[in-house]
Order: C-alpha cells, then structure tokens, then sequence
C-alpha cells in the first residue's frame, strides 16, 4: 500500500487542490454572491502562482528547486491565512487596507456618491463560513497539510 505518491502524482494532487481552491474561491464570489475582503484576494494569488509551478513540477519532476518553490509559496501562503485568521479572531490589529474607509459627511456629494457604491468588505468580518469555520481557518490548515507533505516529499521521495 502506497501511502504517499511520487513527485509526478504529488505535483498532479497540488495543482487539483490550487485548481478546486480557485474555482471555489470564484464560486463563492460570483455565484453565491458573498464579497471578499482584501486579504480574501490576496489569498488566492498563491494558488494562481502553484498552478503554473505544479504543472512545471509535473514536466521536471526530477528538479527538487520546483519543490522548493512549492513550499516557499504555501508557506506564504499559511502566514497570509494564519494572519487573516487572526484578525477574525482579533488576535491581531487590521491593515489600514481592511478597515472600512471613513466617510466624509460634511461634503454631501461624497455622501451620496458613497451610498452608491458598495463598501468593501472588513477583514474581520468572516461572512462565509462552512460548518462554523471561516475560509481563512480553512485555507491556513490547507497551507500547513500542504508545506508539510512538500517537505516530507522533499526529504524522503527520490525519483
């Protein structure tokens, strides 16, 4: 019983999960109509990036450097969740970039012109949630399953 794939099929499961990330992440947007935040966008860009490392993994199997730069983008990856997540849970402050922007109520126009527009979404709020656990959480523990089958595929996968 193989418990672990080899290099090829590794990269193939990487670029499936990125794949299903995505696709999810744009569902949720697009189709159920919930909002990102910022950070929610930002966390999709180390998908997109393993994506195209996967599919070169997958050609260049033999190259532990691809691998390498797997883990280097999951890494990314788990601090940016973890960070997210910690902001959800008020562990730590939020980015000038989250917070909702203030609005000028003296000039009426800018008011107005406010109320059309729709707000952005606060990183603190978890509008989206499967079985009581916000994506952030979900995507931090993704990362870390991830960064550590990299490493074990690293160090104990010869092709």
């Amino acid at each position: 019983m193989i418990l672990f794939p080899n290099r090829k099929n590794f990269y193939l499961i990487i670029f499936f999960i990125s794949l299903i990330s995505i696709f999810s992440a744009l569902y949720i947007e697009y189709i159920l109509h919930y909002q990102p935040c910022k950070l929610c966008i930002y966390q999709r860009l180390p998908y997109l990036a393993t994506i195209f490392v996967s599919f070169i993994g997958f050609n260049y199997s033999n190259n532990d450097q691809i691998l390498i730069v797997t883990i280097m983008i999951f890494t990314l990856s788990a601090v940016l969740s973890g960070y997210h997540f910690g902001i959800e849970n008020s562990l730590f402050d939020e980015l000038s970039a989250c917070k909702n922007g203030s609005l000028d109520i003296l000039n009426k126009l800018k008011l107005l012109e406010s109320l059309n527009k729709s707000m952005p979404v606060n990183c603190k709020d978890a509008t989206f949630k499967i079985l009581g656990i916000s994506l952030a959480a979900i995507n931090t523990i993704l990362s870390i399953l991830i960064v550590v089958f990299s490493i074990r595929t690293l160090v104990y996968e010869k092709n």
